[in-house]
């Protein structure tokens, strides 16, 4: 028969190591926090051999007093919280008092740190705990070498030197997006890999993701209450086939938490292909009282106690900021650049034109379903290359290029000039060459009038022989308790039995859905999430196929009038800049780009 007998400390730690230090970034994640919570303004780390050998971060934080240094190596010994009010309302990057000591416990670790009004610095090492005197001039310097030295199973798990270092470095550019006001730097086997100065947050997002990723970014900026989303979310076009450059941080801590993913990516579902990630860099700020940061043994996942109000903000905030058009932001960019250049000769602009009334104009909606564009049949299938007809010959005589008139009116896409093998429209603003995909930029367009025109409560369709099915114990759960929500969105749900629903009436729209699975799935998105958009979603399908069906295909003949009709809708049109497949429906060549294309002036 065993005997319950208490375990010893240095094993206590080791087993308390396995969740928190599971590889060297894990060390940094924590060393790097502490920095941090000691209000360090520069901080310093060098790794060697992808950190497996050594991890030095050296920061100019407030140091810690000699009498404090041998409790920073014991378990739960912190100066971060106090009582169970502090721990409800975290302020810190750190708090459980647990880091260090299971650091300590599985690799060479040693602290020399230096309290402000200390006549000197003051040093420990893991392995024997007793303090002695030391040179440092100010702050903390914390060394750990050797990881996994003294549990040789565990280091086998550890991959190659390069896979390790390229965890740190994800680790370290988590902690510079959070804190542009440190600065930073990181270096490898000696050779530095950033060096970051106290920047501007914008300055210090291109410095790690590139300009090219914020010259193809929105700027988020929304406020609620005590909720604050700041950041970059990138345009469609700049998506990527996975997760690798998506930042969410909550008051300052990366997190990666389900209820701000769905959050996101409902915010993309109109506008980004299925198979695609889009790239973000977030902060969310709240009362630290609305969220527990205490979940997690890595502390990536927060639990918020209003998740329903969490989720609507960020959601709402981020599909503003996606929903304007590029165009308009290119008609800015095109103002500023104009205050910037040096006087010269005005240049004349475009004519104001006249209201068009072209086939492109949806009619109103009078049935269920729009009327299609006057011209453009249903069964009319895009043409081929082959099909189109061949162009008419070139005049014998070139014909001079028309300047464009004075006005003061200048649409960001400019006015049409021809179409291209009745595909492309090919139009001309101040910047230069516009070309516009005529169908996905109608498609855009018919797609949102069609969202506007069957917003509201959906129609209902009774079904004549209710659609009865076994459920488990939550779907049932989840159906009674949200039987006003799902009567809201033309849902009409009742047990039928101990495991059984009945659905009586569904949505018109989804009238020819498989019952079963669409409702299976609601109930799972409300069990999930507090903020479900499932239904949305299904009616968005529905309506974006008929939108391609209804948009002008491929051949179609448009007159110079219809084409500008199409820009300015562009124009006026939410998410413009993408089909409802995520694809860029219109794109800008520069004068600049031209002449260099042909060499002009070189």
């Amino acid at each position: 028969m065993s005997v319950i007998h208490r375990l010893p400390d240095l094993l206590v730690n080791q087993i308390a190591a396995g969740e928190v230090v599971e590889r060297p970034a894990s060390v940094l994640k924590e060393v790097l926090e502490n920095a941090v919570d000691a209000g360090a303004r520069a901080i310093e780390v060098q790794l060697e051999q992808g950190g497996v050998r050594r991890i030095r971060v050296a920061d100019d934080g407030c140091g810690i007093a000699r009498d404090d240094l041998e409790l920073a190596l014991e378990r739960h010994a912190t100066s971060k919280i106090a009582s169970l009010d502090d721990l409800e309302r975290v302020g810190t990057m750190g708090f459980r008092g647990e880091a260090l000591a299971a650091i300590a416990a599985v690799a060479r670790t040693t602290i020399t740190s230096r309290a402000a009004g200390s006549p000197h610095a003051w040093r420990i090492a893991g392995d024997d705990r007793g303090t002695a005197p030391a040179a440092l001039n100010h702050g903390t310097v914390v060394e750990v070498a050797d990881l996994y030295y003294n549990t040789p199973a565990r280091r086998k798990f550890l991959k190659s030197e390069g896979t390790e270092f390229a965890h740190c470095d994800e680790m370290f550019r988590r902690v510079a997006l959070a804190r542009p006001d440190i600065a930073l730097q990181l270096a490898h086997n000696g050779r530095i890999s950033h060096r970051l100065a106290v920047a501007a947050p914008l300055a210090r997002v291109a410095a790690l993701m590139g300009d090219d990723f914020v010259a193809h970014a929105r700027e988020v900026e929304a406020e609620s209450g005590a909720l604050r989303l700041t950041g970059l979310a990138s345009l469609p076009a700049y998506s990527r086939a996975s997760r690798d450059a998506q930042y969410f941080f909550v008051n300052g801590r990366f997190v990666r938490d389900k209820l701000l993913t769905h959050a996101v990516r409902q915010a993309y579902a109109d506008i980004l292909h299925g198979a695609r990630h889009p790239a973000y860099v977030l902060f969310l700020t709240l009362d630290p009282a609305g969220v527990d940061v205490n979940v997690h043994p890595a502390k990536i996942e927060v639990r918020f106690r209003d998740a329903r109000a969490v989720h609507q903000f960020v959601f709402h905030a981020l599909t503003r900021a996606l929903a304007e058009s590029g165009a308009a932001q290119a008609g800015m960019a095109a103002e500023i650049r104009a205050e910037n250049a040096p006087a010269a000769a005005p240049r004349p602009a475009y004519p104001a034109p006249a209201p068009v009334q072209g086939r492109l104009a949806m009619e109103p909606a009078s049935r269920a379903y729009f009327d299609f564009v006057a011209g453009a049949r249903p069964d009319e299938a895009p043409a081929t290359l082959a099909e189109r007809p061949a162009p008419a010959p070139l005049p014998s005589a070139a014909v001079p290029a028309q300047p464009l008139p004075a006005s003061e009116y200048a649409p960001p896409l400019g006015f049409a000039l021809a179409q291209l093998h009745g595909v492309y429209i090919l139009a001309q603003n101040e910047q230069g060459l516009v070309l516009v995909d005529m169908h996905a930029a109608h498609e855009r367009i018919l797609y949102e009038k069609l969202k506007t025109v069957l917003d509201g409560r959906p129609a209902v369709q009774r079904l004549l022989i209710p659609a009865v099915f076994g459920v488990g114990a939550r779907d049932m759960a989840a159906a009674e308790e949200h039987q006003d929500v799902l009567a809201r969105m033309g849902f009409e749900i009742a047990p039928a039995g101990p495991q059984e629903l009945a659905v009586r009436s569904v949505p018109a729209l989804l009238a020819n859905a498989p019952v079963a699975e669409l409702v299976r799935n609601l109930l799972e998105e409300l069990r999930e999430y507090p903020a479900t958009e499932v239904v949305s979603a299904r009616r968005n399908e529905l309506l974006a196929t008929m939108a391609c069906h209804g948009a002008v295909r491929a051949n179609r003949q448009l007159t110079v009038p219809e084409m500008n009709a199409l820009l300015r809708e562009m124009e006026a049109t939410e998410r413009a800049d993408q089909c409802n497949h995520g694809r860029p429906t219109w794109t800008q060549l520069g004068m600049q780009e031209l002449d260099r294309f042909f060499m002009r002036g070189q």
